[in-house]
């Protein structure tokens, strides 16, 4: 069952416990009590809302940067992950495979802030030798939602 509600609760987090115990065709109690032991055990580490902010009047830039440190005798890359995933602007750390050890995705108000984080923080941190920055300049699909659907021709077709 624990499958099963990760499932549900990964794609609609505002989803009732009551909807849910329907959905799974289970005793409501026992799932209240699954989520919960999820959320203690850490397997359900938050829950987040997704929004579009090009459709806002706020500004915001993301970038995802590239990183590539020097792993720590006896704790590899762990303790400069946590530097980097300590500070506000970062949204997540990735330790990756590749020509790169870490991929880092942040937020900021414009490109010069990012720039600046990048500069004047994450590249003048011990350990790390080298950053790439890729400036996000549009979403198309985002934790499995896509956001910009296209406007789907609802006219019904007429036959001669």
């Amino acid at each position: 069952m624990r499958e099963q509600i990760l499932s549900i609760v990964e794609k609609n987090s505002r989803i009732e416990v009551k909807e849910l115990a329907i959905r799974l065709g289970a005793d409501e109690l026992l799932v209240a009590n699954e989520l919960k032991a999820m959320e203690d055990e850490g397997i359900i580490c938050g829950y987040h809302t997704m929004i579009d902010w090009e459709k806002t009047s706020i500004e915001k830039v993301s970038a995802i940067i590239e990183v590539r440190i020097t792993p720590q005798r006896g704790q590899g890359f762990d303790n400069l992950a946590e530097r980097i995933y300590k500070y506000p602007e970062v949204n997540s750390v990735y330790l990756i495979s590749g020509g790169y050890d870490l991929l880092v995705s942040l937020e900021g108000k414009s490109l010069k802030e990012i720039s600046s984080f990048v500069s004047h923080k994450l590249s003048t941190l011990d350990g790390v030798l080298s950053t790439a920055t890729h400036f996000i300049l549009k979403k198309y699909k985002d934790h499995g939602t896509i956001l910009n659907k296209s406007n789907e021709d609802t006219r019904e077709i007429v036959t001669p």
